[in-house]
């Protein structure tokens, strides 16, 4: 990207689904590096504590409480901005909610308002922020996505759709967007994050969901989000785990969907938790921080480069196996 008389002076980021886990992560570290931040959400209380805190670390934050599933208050929250700071350099799609459970029995109203908060949030957020870019000749719009653009996640199968749907949405957007050198539309896909999003979500069938040892730090995956503002590219993994996970279930899908599935319909059959409809219908509650509750206790970093580098490797063995066995076959035909 190049230098501009933009980059001269203070840059205006807005940030959705900012007070807690992912955005916020990425919410504090644009505010370590003197951005002026807009931070949207739906609920009140989370977003007031998230601007104290940016402000601390040396940001200028405000907030407007925005449901981005709604067409409307998202072309407010653009307007706010603009009014706010003048401009909009970076926009961060990071707003999402998840249902998890039989398919059947989620409720109807629950997977209609993933649909709308997950993949229409993103594309009202674009649809509204796309030409201020324009206008400006430049811009970057950011889309946390999750490796669920790329792979399901079982007994999450509408959460599932809004992924694909995204990856696919802003890739048409990509091309669409090309012939503006200084506009840029990238997407990011983590895998399962140690944040409060699990924790948020909505859960029926007796599932009850705990983020497991190997989730990525969500701090990680905002220092992610934030070099892609010096660096833009179209499509980036967080880690090397979650690309391997990508390479790996697209060499065996079924091995991959069929062995998560098991063990979720294991623990379904254990009937522990109580049908939640979580942040679904309703703003996040506490807590309103970046880490959520584990499944067990954190493992310290080196055991988390441990446990990722065993997962990678296993990956890896998995997809040179099946690349073998596919050359033996081409050879014998």
């Amino acid at each position: 990207m190049k230098n501009t008389v933009i980059d001269l002076i203070t840059k205006t980021a807005v940030i959705t689904g900012a007070s807690s886990g992912v955005g916020l992560a990425t919410a504090h570290l644009f505010a370590q590096n003197g951005y002026q931040l807009v931070l949207a959400a739906r609920g009140v209380e989370g977003l007031e504590k998230a601007v104290s805190e940016c402000n601390a670390f040396g940001g200028k934050a405000v907030y407007k409480s925005t449901d981005v599933s709604n067409a409307n208050e998202v072309k407010d929250l653009v307007e706010f901005a603009l009014k706010e700071f003048g401009r909009i350099d970076v926009w961060v799609n990071n707003a999402g909610v998840m249902a998890s459970g039989k398919f059947e029995e989620i409720p109807m109203d629950i997977n209609e308002q993933v649909i709308k908060t997950n993949l229409m949030g993103y594309m009202h957020g674009a649809y509204y922020v796309l030409p201020v870019f324009k206008e400006q000749n430049q811009g970057i719009l950011i889309n946390n996505v999750s490796i669920g653009g790329y792979m399901p996640a079982p007994f999450s199968s509408v959460y599932s759709a809004t992924k694909t749907g995204i990856k696919g949405l802003m890739s048409g957007l990509q091309s669409e967007y090309s012939v503006y050198p200084e506009i840029h539309i990238c997407n990011v896909y983590p895998q399962v994050q140690q944040s409060t999003g699990n924790m948020h979500s909505a859960k029926f069938s007796g599932l009850d969901f705990k983020i497991p040892p190997f989730a990525a730090d969500p701090k990680d995956t905002a220092k992610v989000i934030y070099n892609l503002i010096n660096k833009p590219k179209n499509d980036t993994f967080p880690d090397a785990t979650s690309f391997m996970l990508k390479l790996a279930h697209g060499a065996f899908p079924e091995t991959f969907t069929n062995l998560a599935t098991g063990v979720l319909r294991l623990m379904m059959k254990v009937k522990k938790g109580k049908a939640d409809e979580g942040n679904v219908l309703q703003p996040s509650t506490d807590p309103h921080a970046v880490y959520g509750k584990m499944a067990i206790p954190v493992p310290t970093k080196t055991n988390q480069k441990i446990i990722g580098t065993s997962l990678v490797f296993a990956a890896g063995f998995f997809v040179a196996k099946h690349l073998k066995n596919k050359s033996k076959k081409n050879k014998l035909i």
